[in-house]
């Protein structure tokens, strides 16, 4: 294959609209996917107003509208003491198209994105391809895939996911923790909602012993709680144990009945850099968070979108290669003050086990719910326009 301009490791959401804005603005470009096809794991399913925005402005919103489920309002509640808040995207719909979070598994936008640029002749995606090897200097970058082909392509985007490849034949460091506990995602077709009067299709619920989190999506919903440390991962992912988590957080007697169960390793960590030379990373590769307050993906698609409005007028000629700079400096600082933060800080206030922490949530909240414009700065927070607008000064 002749040399491209870009090339991006990973046909996953990030790797996906990193690719249709390149082709957007008339650039060729070569997705890299190690999988036979795109992946069909639900994994993220929560679009945030601001991201629902750039989607819009690529022609990919409403499709994956379409497909999704509306969430306008999100709900905070104790076991101990009920509901706490509710707030209402409404409050914020001055500030965005969108005022409301959408409940779409990824990979719903990661088949929008292939139908509309499939034919593309500026597009291509290769299956079956992964990265093992690359070296880079100032002439551009140089891949080596599992079947020993050799690559060249000017720019390299790594959006290759957690164990990135790209990272890894790089040596950049990836620093953070792993928590002591898994997450265990169960998905029922249980009426919920009936059962439950007054839930939000997006509900998070604080108890020092176990919380739960509740995910409404198009005909299920997927039910969040953390799995002991000391518990195997057989036991864990098993039927039995699946119903008896369920049991313990829904109304007694009601159906629900078991889709699927998914257990997850949960981590908080960055990169050392976004930029090394002529290549990047984005999404996963760059930074992974506990699930949370759905800001993963989100943070990921914002990097892609970061970057390639830089990487455009750079490879037309019409910017500086320094302007890439601005990409490590803002997407890493906000994904430490805003992602990693905001998701711990979600963490342990549902699990908060002390008096003092938990009426510092409490108070947080109903403070926040009973002020316009607290509830206006908290929406801010929550749905990342606050972490936007925070990169964009940087």
């Amino acid at each position: 294959m002749k040399k491209v301009p870009v090339i991006i490791a990973g046909a996953g959401p990030v790797g996906m609209i990193a690719a249709a804005d390149l082709v957007r603005q008339g650039i060729p470009v070569v997705v890299l996917e190690k999988s036979h096809s795109l992946s069909l794991e639900s994994r993220a399913s929560t679009f945030h107003p601001p991201t629902l925005d750039m989607l819009d402005d690529l022609g990919f919103a409403k499709p994956l509208i379409e497909q999704g489920l509306k969430a306008p309002k999100v709900q905070y509640g104790s076991t101990q003491e009920g509901e706490l808040g509710t707030f209402d995207f409404s409050a914020i719909a001055d500030l965005t198209r969108h005022p409301f979070r959408l409940q779409a598994e990824q990979f719903k936008l990661t088949r929008i994105i292939l139908d509309a640029l499939k034919d593309h002749p500026l597009f291509q995606i290769r299956f079956d391809t992964e990265v093992t090897a690359l070296t880079q200097d100032a002439q551009g970058v140089q891949l080596t895939t599992g079947s020993s082909e050799v690559l060249h392509c000017d720019w390299l985007i790594g959006a290759d996911g957690a164990n990135s490849a790209v990272r890894r034949h790089q040596n950049i460091a990836f620093d953070g923790f792993t928590w002591a506990e898994r997450f265990l995602v169960v998905t029922t077709s249980a009426d919920i909602a009936s059962a439950r009067p007054g839930v939000t299709s997006v509900s998070y619920w604080a108890d020092p012993d176990r919380w739960h989190f509740l995910l409404r999506i198009i005909g299920a919903w997927r039910v969040m709680l953390p799995v002991p440390a000391d518990m195997s991962d057989e036991v864990a992912t098993s039927r039995e144990y699946a119903e008896r988590s369920l049991a313990s957080v829904l109304p007694a007697g009601l159906p629900a009945p078991i889709d699927h169960v998914t257990l997850y390793r949960v981590h908080q960590r960055v990169a050392a850099n976004f930029r090394e030379g002529r290549t990047f990373l984005a999404g996963d590769a760059a930074h992974i968070n506990n699930p949370l307050g759905g800001m993963g993906m989100n943070g990921g698609l914002h990097d892609a979108l970061n970057l390639t409005r830089r990487l455009g007028p750079v490879i037309e000629g019409r910017a500086g290669d320094d302007t890439l700079d601005g990409y490590d400096r803002q997407r890493r600082a906000v994904t430490m003050e805003a992602i990693q933060v905001g998701t711990i800080r979600n963490k342990k206030n549902l699990e908060a086990r002390t008096p003092e922490d938990r009426e510092a949530f409490r108070t947080e909240i109903r403070t926040a719910v009973a002020d316009r414009e607290k509830t206006r700065a908290f929406l801010r927070r929550i749905s990342m326009i606050d972490s936007l607008e925070r990169a964009a000064t940087l």
